[in-house]
Parts: structure tokens; C-alpha cells; sequence
């Protein structure tokens, strides 16, 4: 399933946040979408998602407008993990997974054993299954981010949209998480992600985009498009691109001019 936006124009109320914004999303891609604060990126995501409506431009949904799409047939094909969730009601974490059932449940049925398996599925394939009758309200932040990707993973979509997955996340399941975004993708799922971490997108995307000030400002595979000039425009700091054992490469401020 493809995700096209063409000339889009983005934002919330009467202001426009981004503009003249063009890109698509292929079958089984990784797309990591980089850019300093206020650069758009949430924004931009929620217009992607029908959130929000669109400026100007369009957006296409396997050739179609998005907007014609049934909210929820949109729902089976899109699913998304924002960058945060504020806990307010002690649901056990299998329910909150459960919750990405929804779309897939008629109107006022239960889930099915089928629902369930596919809830406790998306647990196991993150390694989060051993706590899935704890309260979603006690368990840390980092495994709250966990559980918001299984519960998008259990909607069974053909496009994930993830602002930040890794962001409250220890080293470790960060790693964990994009070698689980690179698997998704090898089973033909289409992701896009945002990063403040051009190593994160050295890692798992195939092609990335820089978004600065609302516009695109770059787009191509992470090594003609992740520059130390580049990142110097985007961030304001000086790096070093580094390549290791294998062609993988690794991103470093400049020692020589770190500052406060």
C-alpha cells in the first residue's frame, strides 16, 4: 500500500506550519523523517493520519484521496505510535494491546480468541509478554512506549506511523526496537519514523528526510543525505560522519568545537 503526499501544506487552526511538502512512502520501507523542534514533524504526522485536515495539497492512500477513506478502513491500514500517553485509567497492558483491535471488532462484539492471540503476539514479538496483566498505570515510561508499539502492531496495518518510538526507551530496547522496525519491514510493512538520532536512521531506514522550518529540505538514503553540512544546517552542531566494519556508519559531535 503506497502513501503519497503531494504539494502539502500542514498545520492546526489558522497556521500553517509546513509547506510545498512532496515524498512517498514505498511497500516495505523505512522512512525516518529528522528535524529540530517545532520543525513540523507531529503536525505533519497527524495531517498524515487524517487528524488533522489538510492545508492544501493532498494526501493519497493507495492512490485515493485520505480523506475519502472510512475512518475505519483507515484504521486497518494505518496505524500509529505517538511519543508519549498519559495513564488514566488502570487498564491491564493486554487490554491496552487489545485496544488496537478496535477497527478489526464490530460495533459492542467482544475480541475474539483471535483478537487475543494477535494482542499477545505483539507482546511476545517485543519481548513485554511477562507483564501483560500488570496495570498500564505501573509500569515505567519506557515500557508504556513498548506497549503503544504492540498495541499499533496488533491493528495489523500495511503502514505504521511511529513519532519518536524510541525516545524514553534505555539503550537496549532502543536497539531492540529498530531491529524490530527492519524485520517489519522485511515482511513487507511500510514505516515511517522520527528521529532526533541520525544513528537511528543510519540503523534502520532506507531512505530519510529533513524537514527544517516546515519545508523539505533533503531526501535520499541516510549516507548522501545524513552530511556533516547537513546536520550543521538542521541542529546548529558540528559532527563527524564515521564508517565502521561492514559500511555502517556513526554520527559524533565534533570534540574540537562541543561547547557550552
Amino acid at each position: 500500500m503506497s502513501l503519497d503526499l503531494r504539494s502539502l501544506a500542514f498545520g492546526y487552526g489558522s497556521r500553517i506550519v509546513g509547506s510545498d511538502l512532496t515524498l512517498s512512502l514505498m511497500t516495505g520501507e523505512v522512512l525516518a523523517l529528522l528535524g529540530p523542534n517545532g520543525a513540523g514533524k507531529t503536525t505533519l504526522f497527524k495531517t498524515m493520519l487524517g487528524l488533522l485536515p489538510v492545508k492544501a495539497g493532498e494526501i493519497l492512500l493507495d492512490g485515493k484521496p485520505l480523506s475519502s477513506w472510512p475512518r475505519r478502513e483507515r484504521a486497518t491500514r494505518i496505524a500509529y505510535v505517538p511519543q508519549a500517553h498519559a495513564a488514566l485509567f488502570p487498564f491491564s497492558v493486554i487490554d491496552v494491546v487489545l485496544m488496537g483491535r478496535a477497527a478489526r471488532i464490530a460495533p459492542f462484539a467482544m475480541p475474539s480468541r483471535h483478537d487475543r492471540q494477535v494482542a499477545v503476539s505483539a507482546l511476545e514479538s517485543l519481548g513485554i509478554s511477562g507483564f501483560s496483566s500488570k496495570p498500564y498505570t505501573e509500569i515505567s515510561g519506557g515500557e508504556r512506549q513498548l506497549v503503544l508499539i504492540a498495541r499499533a502492531l496488533a491493528q495489523e496495518p500495511e503502514i505504521l506511523v511511529m513519532d519518536e518510538p524510541s525516545a524514553s526507551l534505555d539503550y537496549g530496547n532502543q536497539m531492540r526496537v529498530l531491529a524490530h522496525i527492519r524485520a517489519l519491514a522485511r515482511q513487507g510493512l511500510s514505516i515511517v519514523l522520527s528521529t532526533h538520532n541520525p544513528d537511528h536512521a543510519f540503523l534502520a531506514a532506507d531512505r530519510v528526510a529533513l524537514l527544517n522550518e516546515g519545508k523539505l529540505a533533503a531526501l535520499g538514503p541516510p549516507a548522501e543525505v545524513l552530511t556533516p553540512k547537513a546536520l550543521k544546517e538542521l541542529y546548529d552542531i558540528d559532527v563527524v560522519i564515521g564508517e565502521l566494519e561492514g559500511s555502517a556508519r556513526i554520527c559524533a559531535p565534533r570534540l574540537d568545537r562541543f561547547s557550552l
